[in-house]
C-alpha cells in the first residue's frame, strides 16, 4: 500500500463515521474563505471614495461593512477550531482503540519482540500527531487552496499582469516547500522510532529497578540511557532543522511577495491603470497570500509528522497473528464438564530458534491431574502456552474435548481454559474490579460465594474496604502467594473444564500456604488440571507425571506407578527433593 493509499484509507476509515462534524467544519472553512475574499473589496471601496471626495454615509457604511465581516470571518475561525479539535480527537481515539484491539490479538513473539513502552508510545504518542491530521488537513489545504485561487482570480480581474505574476509566486512558493516535505517525512519518522526506543528503555529500567540497584548496575543503565536521549536528540534535530529551514524561507518568500506586489501596483498606478484603491487592494491580497500559504506549510510540516506516525501505525496493523482462531462454524463450543487432554506427536519452536518441544504426545482424562517436571529451559511453560493457544504447535496436533484447538473460536476455548502464571498481573483497581477484569456480568455475591468455596474467607475479611479495596499498582504490597489467590478466583469465576497453574517457586509463609493449597484442591474439584510443579505437596496432587528434558518427554506415566519404581526418574527426584534436583 503506497503512502497516498494509507492516507486515503485512513480518512475514510476514521472520518466517514465523523461525516456531519467534517461537512459541519468545511462550510464553517468556506464561510470564513468568503469574508477573508469579500472584505478588501469593501475596504477599497472605502478608499476610492474617500479619495473622490464621496459622501460620509457611504463611508460610514463601508467601515460597519468591515467591521461586520471582521467580526462575522473571527467568529467563524473559532468555531472551525473548536469542531476541529472535536474531530480530531474524536477520530484519534478510534484509531487507538483498533490499534490497542489489534495489538492484544497478536502473537506473542510480536510482544516479545516490542516492550510495553514502545508500544504506549506508538499507540499514545504517535496516534497524537495525527490529530491535526485528520481533524483540519484536507479541509484546510483544500480550503487555504481556494482562498488562494480565488484572490489570483480576482487579481486577473483587476489586470493580466497582476494575475500572471501573483501566479508565478504562488507556484515557486508551493514548489519549493514541497521539495522540503519529502525531505522532512524520514526525519520524522527516525524520530519517532528513537522515541519509541527511549521510552520503550525507560520502562524497563524503571519496572527491574529493585534489580538493577542489588547488582550496582546504575552506571551502565545511565550511560544507556545517555546514548538514547542523545540518539533522539540528533534525529528530533535534524527534523526541526528541516521545520526552521522551511519556515524561514516561507518567511523570504512573504518578503519576496510584499515586495513583488507594492511594485506592480505602484507601476500600474503611476500608468494610470488603477485608482488608488485597486493599488491598496493589490497590496492587500499580496498580504492576504502570506496566511493560506503559512497555513498549508503548517499542515505540510504536520503532515511530515503524521505521515512518520502513520506508517509507524501501519507497520503495526500490518502485522497479522499467526494465531488465527475460528469465528464460527459447527464446532463452536466446548462441552460443559472437565476436559480430555491429548497431544499427538507435537514439536514446537520459537521463530528464528531451534525446537523447545520435540514430539511430544500424551493423553490426559477428563478429570486428571497431570504434573509437569523439569529443569529451566525443558519446555514446562511452551506446553502449557501451546495448550492455552497462544501459540500453535510447529508440527502435529493437539485436542481438547475431542476438539482441534484450531476449530475452536477464541472465546469457547478462553472461557472453557483458566490459567493462572506465576506473574499474576495486577490493577491498580478495586479487588471486585481485579476478579472480574472490569467485567459487571458477574454479581458481587456469585464473587463473595467463589471466595467461600475456595477457602479464602478469611483472607478476603482481612481486607479493610472487601471488594472495594483498592489495590497499588502491579499490586504491590501484596505477596506472591496473595496475588495467586486472586488469581485462583479469577480462573473460578469462569467455571472452566480445564486449570492450568505455573506454581509460584518462591517460598510462603505457612498461613497463606494452608490458603493456597486448600484453594487448589477446591479449584480441581472436577476439573481437568495441569500443573508445572515446583513443591512436592502439589505434585502429590498429580495422577499423571511428565517429565520434560530439553523439550523432549523423557517420561510420562501415572504417578503412584512411578513412585514405586525405583528405575523411574520420578522415584529419584522424589528422594533428591523436587526443589533441590529441578533447581
Amino acid at each position: 500500500m503506497s503512502m497516498l493509499e494509507q492516507h486515503i484509507y485512513f480518512w475514510v476509515t476514521y472520518l466517514k463515521p465523523l461525516r456531519g462534524k467534517v461537512l459541519l467544519l468545511a462550510v464553517l472553512l468556506v464561510g470564513g474563505i468568503g469574508f477573508q475574499l469579500a472584505n478588501p473589496q469593501v475596504l477599497r471601496s472605502f478608499l476610492d471614495t474617500a479619495a473622490a471626495g464621496g459622501a460620509s454615509q457611504a463611508l460610514l457604511t463601508a467601515a460597519v461593512l468591515f467591521i461586520g465581516l471582521s467580526l462575522a470571518q473571527r467568529l467563524l475561525s473559532l468555531s472551525s477550531r473548536f469542531l476541529a479539535k472535536t474531530v480530531g480527537w474524536d477520530a484519534t481515539n478510534a484509531l487507538r482503540k483498533d490499534l490497542m484491539h489489534h495489538s492484544l490479538r497478536l502473537d506473542m513473539d510480536f510482544h516479545k519482540k516490542h516492550t510495553p513502552g514502545e508500544l504506549i508510545e506508538r499507540i499514545d504518542s504517535d496516534v497524537t500527531t495525527l490529530a491535526n491530521y485528520f481533524s483540519e488537513f484536507i479541509i484546510q489545504v483544500l480550503g487555504n487552496g481556494i482562498l488562494i485561487l480565488g484572490i489570483i482570480l480576482l487579481l486577473f480581474r483587476e489586470h493580466l499582469l497582476l494575475g500572471v505574476g501573483l501566479s508565478l509566486y504562488t507556484a515557486l512558493a508551493f514548489i519549493l516547500l514541497g521539495l522540503l516535505q519529502k525531505l522532512g517525512v524520514a526525519r520524522w519518522k527516525g524520530a519517532r522510532q528513537a522515541s519509541a526506543e527511549q521510552y520503550g528503555y525507560l520502562e524497563e529500567r524503571i519496572a527491574g529497578v529493585e534489580d538493577i540497584r542489588s547488582v550496582g548496575a546504575e552506571p551502565y543503565a545511565l550511560h544507556r540511557l545517555f546514548h538514547l536521549m542523545r540518539n533522539f536528540l540528533q534525529q528530533t534535530r535534524s527534523a526541526r532543522l528541516i521545520a526552521n529551514l522551511s519556515e524561514n524561507l516561507t518567511g523570504l518568500l512573504f518578503s519576496i511577495g510584499y515586495g513583488l506586489g507594492l511594485a506592480l501596483g505602484a507601476y500600474l498606478y503611476t500608468r494610470g491603470s488603477t485608482r488608488i484603491g485597486t493599488a491598496y487592494l493589490v497590496v492587500f491580497y499580496v498580504g492576504m497570500l502570506a496566511e493560506p500559504v503559512q497555513r498549508i506549510r503548517h499542515q505540510l510540516l504536520d503532515l511530515q509528522q503524521a505521515s512518520a506516525g502513520l506508517e509507524r501505525v501501519n507497520e503495526i496493523f500490518r502485522q497479522k497473528p499467526k494465531v488465527q482462531f475460528q469465528t464460527h462454524g459447527q464446532e463452536g463450543s466446548l462441552p460443559d464438564a472437565a476436559l480430555e487432554i491429548a497431544f499427538d506427536h507435537v514439536s514446537f519452536h520459537y521463530e528464528g530458534d531451534e525446537n523447545v518441544l520435540s514430539d511430544v504426545s500424551l493423553c490426559l482424562k477428563p478429570g486428571k491431574v497431570l504434573g509437569v517436571l523439569g529443569r529451566t529451559g525443558s519446555g514446562k511453560s511452551t506446553l502449557t502456552r501451546l495448550l492455552f493457544r497462544l501459540y500453535d504447535p510447529s508440527e502435529g496436533r493437539i485436542t481438547l474435548g475431542g476438539q482441534d484447538l484450531r476449530s475452536l473460536p477464541i472465546d469457547a476455548l478462553r472461557q472453557r481454559v483458566g490459567m493462572v502464571t506465576q506473574e499474576v498481573q495486577l490493577f491498580q483497581a478495586s479487588i471486585r474490579q481485579n476478579l472480574t477484569f472490569f467485567g459487571d456480568d458477574i454479581s458481587d455475591e456469585h464473587i463473595l460465594e467463589a471466595l467461600k468455596t475456595l477457602g479464602l474467607w478469611s483472607w478476603y475479611e482481612s481486607l479493610p474496604d472487601g471488594l472495594n479495596t483498592v489495590l497499588k499498582p502491579g499490586g504491590q504490597g501484596l505477596s506472591a502467594g496473595e496475588a495467586q489467590l486472586l488469581a485462583f478466583t479469577r480462573v473460578f469465576l469462569k467455571e472452566p473444564g480445564l486449570v492450568i497453574l505455573d506454581e509460584a517457586s518462591s517460598r510462603l509463609d505457612p498461613a497463606t500456604e494452608f490458603l493456597l493449597e486448600r484453594a487448589i484442591d477446591r479449584l480441581f474439584e472436577g476439573r481437568t488440571a495441569v500443573i508445572i510443579a515446583h513443591r512436592l505437596s502439589t505434585i502429590q496432587r498429580a495422577d499423571d507425571v511428565l517429565i520434560l528434558e530439553d523439550g523432549r518427554v523423557v517420561e510420562y506415566g501415572i504417578r503412584t506407578v512411578l513412585a514405586a519404581d525405583p528405575e523411574s526418574r520420578f522415584f529419584n527426584l522424589l528422594k533428591t527433593g523436587l526443589e533441590e534436583a529441578l533447581a
